[in-house]
């Protein structure tokens, strides 16, 4: 993967007085890492005794190696930590039973695992996960950066096929005031931001929630709640998938890399104005992106 590009769109709305009436940004943002940590932990005390689960390694390396682990407590990271530093360093997916799976999301059962790293032979879905782990960075910077002197809605997070090593894409869109420009100053402050998330080595947790949490946790965000009705819908237990990065929650169905530190070099390069929405008008950002093992 030679490099990545990250969009995020955002609009704006346009009167002092729907600003104040707004829940500030650092306030929603807290809020719902809240309740994001209230539910995890819930789900986590629905397994009154602790059950033994035998995962079995069929990588290259150390194949065959048996781990008893305790089920829906362990992740792969757990298991990388029984075969060397090496796996805990590098592997950025693991493949559970032949599902694509987050390093720390919970096993669930039984199982045979292996793990992915930026230098396999075929690296889609880690480029993937790395570029859509951007995203969620770039949306943390966007709605932390302004602090409370604008009005921040993160809308969605859009996906291209990554193809050939090529610059995959991903789309977001916030709100602003006119008076904010991309000046060259204004972007590297972006960065900046972005490279305190990155330094401060995040997980990215993944969490499954039913659509009423997912709602209350998004309420002051109208195209989140939209979102989130939308992806109900196609889920036939209407649950949601969302991932958490410091403070930071968003719906994503994933899979992510582990930590922002797998991130290297990351800029914010352009914000691009796009047309006008009944919130006020739709603004891109785009960002570039390489991973620590390709710098």
């Amino acid at each position: 993967m030679a490099s990545l590009s990250v969009h995020r769109l955002l609009s704006r709305r346009l009167t002092s007085s729907a600003l104040v009436s707004r829940v500030p940004n650092m306030e929603r943002l807290q809020r719902r890492s809240e309740l994001f940590a209230k539910e995890k932990a819930r789900q986590q005390s629905l397994t009154p005794r602790i059950e033994k689960i035998e995962v079995k390694h069929v990588g290259k390396s150390n194949p065959g190696t048996l781990f008893i682990m305790n089920k829906g407590l362990s992740t792969p990271y757990n298991c990388a930590l029984h075969l060397s530093e090496w796996y805990c360093k590098k592997s950025v997916l693991a493949v559970v039973d032949g599902e694509v799976w987050d390093m720390y999301k919970p096993l669930t059962k039984s199982c045979e695992i292996q793990f992915l790293t930026f230098k396999d032979e075929n690296p889609e879905e880690v480029n993937q996960a790395y570029w859509r782990s951007c995203s969620l960075i770039m949306g943390y910077a966007l709605e932390t950066a302004f602090k409370e002197e604008y009005a921040v809605d993160l809308v969605r997070s859009l996906e291209v096929p990554v193809i050939g090593g090529g610059s995959p894409y991903s789309a977001v869109k916030l709100c602003f005031l006119d008076n904010w420009s991309q000046c060259q100053e204004n972007l590297r402050s972006l960065t900046k931001e972005a490279h305190s998330v990155i330094h401060r080595d995040l997980p990215f947790e993944p969490l499954e929630v039913d659509t009423q949490l997912a709602l209350q946790m998004f309420q002051h965000n109208e195209y989140k709640v939209t979102a989130i009705e939308e992806k109900a819908s196609q889920n036939p237990e209407g649950m949601v998938k969302l991932y958490r990065c410091g403070d930071f929650v968003d719906i994503s169905d994933g899979p992510h890399i582990p930590r922002t530190s797998f991130c290297f070099q990351y800029e914010f390069t352009a914000a691009h104005n796009l047309h006008t929405s009944p919130s006020g008008p739709i603004c891109r950002f785009q960002g570039l992106s390489l991973p620590i093992q390709l710098k």
